[in-house]
């Protein structure tokens, strides 16, 4: 086209294309814009075949030009609408399955970040650090560092591993987290109202579920021992089925009930 352009400043000639079957679609528009502009004299024939296969005048061109660009734009337009909800789908797919699994997800994540992704533990008592991990909020670190420590340590032959004492400095919060479950027995969560408050506290529980679940064999290492009376709507969903099919403790805040309470927090650590 643009040879032809160029030697018809200079000289009159005509470029006879009839009995070629000629189409007008979207890849040949710009060819029959070119003719619409050309000065060369061009021989056609009646009709080429459009983008359906229906046969249009090739006069008035630009008649022609128009019926083809209405067909191109209104396939664009269904490409980029099919592209964008599509698209959009699958966006939401990954990232209902993002969300689903997203416990898991950092579950995986931590257990590679701290170099345990093969570990899987054994019923072998001897395998573990601690007996129990602690897992609580600052606001109850009294009722740990005092009563816990007494009652499960001192008097109870317990080793606990307690975020304030055991945690390695200059550790990834996360990963020390994820080690401690590791390493432990049990994990025993000290449930108040500002549990559910703390980023971390919540983190360690479904990081607890997610090794109860997923690397012992379904064997329940989680016990909860609850300090206030908190209501099943002020729970986790996720707590709440826990609940339902495994084992809680209630502190009981009296002499008799105390001593029952820890030999049952020794109970469970141990069995």
């Amino acid at each position: 086209m643009a040879m032809f352009d160029g030697l018809s400043k200079n000289t009159h000639f005509t470029v006879n294309l009839q009995k070629n079957a000629l189409r007008c679609t979207c890849n040949t528009l710009p060819f029959l814009k070119w003719i619409s502009k050309t000065k060369v004299d061009l021989l056609l024939n009646e009709k080429c075949n459009l983008e359906d296969g229906t046969g249009f005048s090739f006069y008035p061109i630009n008649s022609l030009i128009q019926q083809v660009q209405k067909g191109c734009t209104a396939y664009t337009t269904l490409v980029i609408a099919l592209s964008v909800g599509l698209a959009v789908m699958l966006t939401v797919i990954v990232l209902a399955l993002v969300y689903k699994y997203r416990w898991k997800l950092r579950y995986m994540f931590y257990l590679a970040k701290s170099k345990h992704y093969g570990y899987k533990a054994s019923t072998d008592d001897g395998e573990y650090t601690y007996d129990a991990f602690i897992s609580y909020c600052d606001d109850d670190k009294a009722f740990v560092l005092k009563d816990c420590i007494a009652n499960l340590e001192t008097e109870g032959n317990a080793k606990l591993c307690v975020h304030q004492r055991d945690f390695l400095p200059g550790q990834e919060i996360t990963v020390n987290i994820t080690n401690a479950i590791h390493d432990s027995r049990k994990t025993v969560c000290i449930i108040t109202r500002k549990f559910f408050e703390s980023h971390y506290c919540m983190f360690e529980f479904n990081m607890v579920c997610m090794e109860n679940i997923y690397s012992r064999d379904g064997r329940n290492i989680i016990f909860l021992v609850f300090l206030e009376q908190i209501q099943p709507r002020e729970m986790p969903l996720m707590m709440l089925e826990l609940i339902e099919k495994q084992s809680y403790i209630e502190y009981p805040n009296d002499v008799e009930g105390n001593i029952v309470f820890w030999d049952k927090i020794q109970e469970a650590i141990h069995s």
